[in-house]
C-alpha cells in the first residue's frame, strides 16, 4: 500500500496538473500531497522522507524550462521512488524526460516510470486549434491504467529505471521571452486574473497592464485565462509558429509510456 503520493508540477495552464492527478489518484495512495511549483515565491527547501513522487511538466521546443528545473531542485529526497510526466503540444518531447530524470537524480529521488502525455498547446487557439482539448479523456484513462501499472511495479518491489527516450548531450534550448502578450484596453476590465497566473510575475496590474516581455516564458497562461480575450498574442513570430505547427502536428499522437 502506499502511503502517499506527493504531486510536484509546473503546470501554467493547468493540463500536467490534471494528468498528474489522473496518475496519482490510480496510484490508490491514502493521501495526496500536492506541492505546485507553477507561480513565483520563495520555495522552501522541502526533503521528502517517504511515499512515492510525481513529477510533471511541460516541453518547450523539446526542452524542460529553466525556472520549472530550478524550483524542481528545492525538493530533494534520500532515494524515493518517482514517476516524470512531461506534457507536449503534439509535436515531440525530444529531450525533456531525460533532462526531468538527471535532475531529479541528482536530488536523490529514484526514477522508476515516465511518461510523455499530450496537452493543448500553449499557442492553441479558436481560429488556430493544436491539440485542442487535450488530455482528452483517453488521454486521462491512460493515465489512470499508467498509474495502475506503476502501482503493480512498486508492489513488486521493482525500483528498476527505464530506458527513457532523448539523448544527451539536450538539444540546444531555445531562448525564450523577447515578446509577449499584449493587452487590448478597449477589452481589459483590470480583473488582474493574468498577473495572478504568471509564472514568472511579469505582468503588473495597476490603471493599465504592463508585461516585462524580456522574461516571459510564453506559456500563454494570461491568454487562456482571459474570460474577456483582452491579452491576445499575435506577434508575426507567433503566428509563423502556430502556421508551422498546426501544418506539422494535425495528427494526434498518443501518450508514450515507459516502465521497463
Amino acid at each position: 500500500m502506499i502511503e502517499t503520493a506527493h504531486l510536484v508540477y509546473f503546470s501554467p495552464t493547468g493540463t500536467t496538473r490534471t494528468t498528474c492527478a489522473r496518475i496519482a489518484k490510480a496510484l490508490s495512495a491514502k493521501k495526496i500531497i500536492h506541492y505546485d511549483v507553477t507561480l513565483p515565491g520563495d520555495l522552501l527547501t522541502t526533503i521528502l522522507t517517504e511515499g512515492v513522487v510525481i513529477f510533471g511538466a511541460p516541453v518547450y521546443a523539446g526542452r524542460v524550462p529553466e525556472l520549472c528545473l530550478q524550483r524542481f531542485a528545492s525538493i530533494s529526497a534520500r532515494g524515493l521512488p518517482c514517476i516524470l510526466v512531461a506534457m507536449y503540444g503534439n509535436r515531440e518531447f525530444e529531450d525533456a524526460l531525460v533532462e526531468m530524470r538527471d535532475v531529479v537524480t541528482m536530488q536523490g529521488f529514484q526514477v522508476v516510470a515516465a511518461a510523455a502525455f499530450i496537452g493543448e498547446h500553449s499557442y492553441s487557439t479558436p481560429e488556430w486549434p493544436i491539440a485542442a482539448g487535450r488530455p482528452n479523456a483517453d488521454d486521462l484513462a491512460t493515465a489512470e491504467k499508467f498509474g495502475q501499472e506503476v502501482a503493480a511495479k512498486l508492489r513488486n518491489n521493482d525500483l528498476s529505471m527505464p530506458a527513457i527516450d532523448g539523448s544527451t548531450p539536450y538539444r540546444e534550448r531555445v531562448p525564450l521571452g523577447g515578446v509577449a502578450p499584449e493587452t487590448n484596453s478597449d477589452k481589459c476590465t483590470l480583473c488582474g486574473k493574468c498577473a495572478e497566473v504568471c509564472p514568472t510575475g511579469v505582468i503588473e496590474v495597476s490603471e493599465t497592464v504592463s508585461t516585462n516581455a524580456a522574461n516571459c516564458v510564453m506559456c500563454c497562461a494570461c491568454v487562456k485565462i482571459c474570460e474577456v480575450g483582452a491579452r491576445p498574442f499575435n506577434h508575426p513570430r507567433i503566428e509563423e509558429r502556430r502556421a508551422m505547427l498546426l501544418q506539422s502536428c494535425r495528427i494526434p499522437k498518443a501518450p508514450t509510456l515507459f516502465l521497463v
